[in-house]
């Protein structure tokens, strides 16, 4: 037991005559580390983006329904009628009249 923890330690597992297959699983193993590490990166990368496009979708949303709101303001009557004041003109005291279009056949 002692042996092996100090073959171990003095890295004696690398160099002796059968080290290959040891080579061969010690770069395999740093392999999938190396991948590992790239998978983890890539997927922080997509939970930053993630969250910076809930962000934005978050802002535009508040910027259409401020839009909205001033939108609905803008289109009520008492609005209209204050502006049309401000420009000088008022609102009919008769109510409007519909008028008819009669047309006459050129052939007749």
């Amino acid at each position: 037991m002692k042996k092996n923890i100090n073959n171990i330690l003095r890295g004696t597992f690398l160099v002796s005559d059968d080290s290959f297959k040891n080579w061969r699983v010690i770069l395999f193993i740093s392999g999938l580390a190396l991948i590992m590490i790239a998978s983890s990166h890539n997927a922080d990368k997509k939970v930053y983006e993630i969250a910076r496009l809930k962000n934005e979708v978050k802002d535009i949303r508040s910027q259409f329904v401020d839009g909205r709101s001033r939108l609905m303001r803008l289109k009520m009557e008492s609005h209209v009628v204050g502006v049309m004041n401000e420009k000088g003109l008022a609102s009919s005291e008769t109510p409007p009249k519909k008028i008819k279009v009669i047309t006459k056949d050129k052939d007749q």
